[in-house]
């Protein structure tokens, strides 16, 4: 398939920022030899936020931009300073994108509305200088918090067009041509199959100020679910519709078995389109006379609102347009506000994206030394803290703090003693 500014599909890398770590400073003054723990806490870690954006039509912006970063945050001061919060990184998407776990598929979340946010990942929590584990008995604590890890995933960001109305139908069956007469919409039109490589949207006017979105996708044919033609790839931009389309060229051999066709195609996708509310659109009924059009109403699928229409002559467009209206506000057939969506399936992926290998390197990321006299140290150490020193929702999976040594412990009795007697000894 060509390349095309139509993009709907791509895996990018996220990560949040790391947690600052807190600062194990101990204050000291001319007047202050020993001012007790003043360590601030360190600033946490970016996030990384998804933010609806109407003006968007693809996802091409993203295909260039595999990587998605935010900053860490930085280590606490001393005199009980806070260290600067990392900066968040907001990506922008198309309405109607929903986002998935590139490893497992899992759903993760969606975003349908222009400037709804959602936090994608969460950054790091900064750790707490000594000064929060001060007590009356540990008056001058040597460690601090570090800072909690931030989140590294990789995503699949699907787009999916959001329509009142969506095409269903084998190539050439008219799908282009009737979108680009009752709405303003130009698709490509051409007396060949799969003229139609990418979905088009048009808006329809209906009887003065009122007008629905229809979606038109690319032809789908016998066997799409198992890799034919193109696939059904694209029928993920039907989905979310309210009702869907059917169009059958009145010149078909036998309508019943092409319908069926299609809404066997259509539930081997997505079993959950069978409660979709349907309507077949008979077209290209100038090829043939009234007795004929007669006679095709007898082989028709039963239970199905049927209308027999030409796009060229414009003929049964008014009554399509006006089933379509009252079947899209039936009460019972509304899109729902929260959609379910279901984790991402096997069949439904793109190979040339699932194998994208993200070659970026991890950044070096030297210790936060919080300038305590000595060196830090990241060894395991006996004192531990419960959750309540971070909020109720959050659990603590990391349990390692800063050590940092005190010059003057390091010294034994003997030897603070014998440097002060030298001290005393020097005129």
């Amino acid at each position: 398939m060509p390349e095309s500014n139509f993009i709907d599909y791509v895996k990018i890398m996220c990560r949040s920022g790391r947690g600052g770590n807190g600062s194990a400073h101990l204050h000291r003054g001319k007047y202050m030899p020993k001012g007790g723990p003043d360590g601030g806490d360190g600033g946490r870690g970016g996030h990384i936020y998804l933010k609806g954006n109407s003006n968007l039509w693809t996802l091409i912006h993203l295909k260039y931009m595999r990587h998605i970063f935010a900053t860490d945050g930085s280590a606490g001061y001393e005199n009980q300073c806070h260290g600067k919060d990392g900066e968040d990184r907001t990506i922008e998407v198309p309405c109607g994108t929903a986002v998935y776990d590139a490893e497992t598929g899992q759903f993760l979340c969606d975003v349908n509305e222009h400037g709804q946010v959602v936090k994608l990942l969460r950054g790091g929590r900064g750790g707490w200088g000594n000064t929060h584990f001060k007590t009356a008995t540990n008056q001058t604590p040597r460690y601090a918090q570090r800072g909690e890890p931030g989140v590294e995933k990789a995503v699949i960001l699907e787009l999916k067009v959001l329509a009142d109305v969506g095409l269903v139908g084998f190539p050439n069956a008219g799908k282009s041509t009737l979108l680009s007469v009752i709405s303003a919409a130009k698709p490509k039109i051409a007396n060949y199959p799969f003229t139609t490589l990418e979905p088009n949207l048009g808006i329809v006017s209906y009887r003065g100020m009122q007008s629905f979105v229809m979606a038109d996708i690319p032809g789908i044919i016998e066997g799409a679910s198992e890799g034919k033609g193109l696939g059904f790839r694209f029928l993920r931009h039907i989905e979310r519709n309210a009702v869907l389309l059917f169009m059958i060229p009145a010149d078909t051999d036998d309508i019943i078995k092409e319908y069926n066709i299609l809404a066997h195609e259509v539930l081997t996708f997505n079993p959950d389109l069978a409660e979709k509310p349907r309507v077949l659109a008979i077209t290209k009924c100038d090829l043939i006379d009234d007795e004929l059009q007669e006679m095709l109403r007898e082989h028709l699928p039963e239970g199905v609102p049927t209308l027999f229409i030409s796009a060229v002559a414009q003929r049964g467009l008014t009554e399509l347009k006006d089933l379509l209206w009252r079947t899209i506000n039936d009460e019972r057939n509304r899109i729902p506000e929260s959609l379910t969506q279901r984790d991402l399936a096997d069949s439904h992926r793109v190979k040339e994206e699932d194998d994208f290998i993200f070659e970026a390197e991890r950044p070096e990321r030297s210790d936060q030394d919080p300038d305590a006299g000595g060196k830090m140290t990241w060894e395991d150490t006996e004192r531990q803290w419960s959750d309540e020193y971070w909020e109720e929702d959050f659990i603590d999976e990391n349990e390692d703090f800063q050590v940092v040594s005190d010059p003057d412990d390091a010294l034994t009795k003997a030897e603070r003693a014998k440097l002060q007697a030298d001290a005393d000894a020097q005129p």
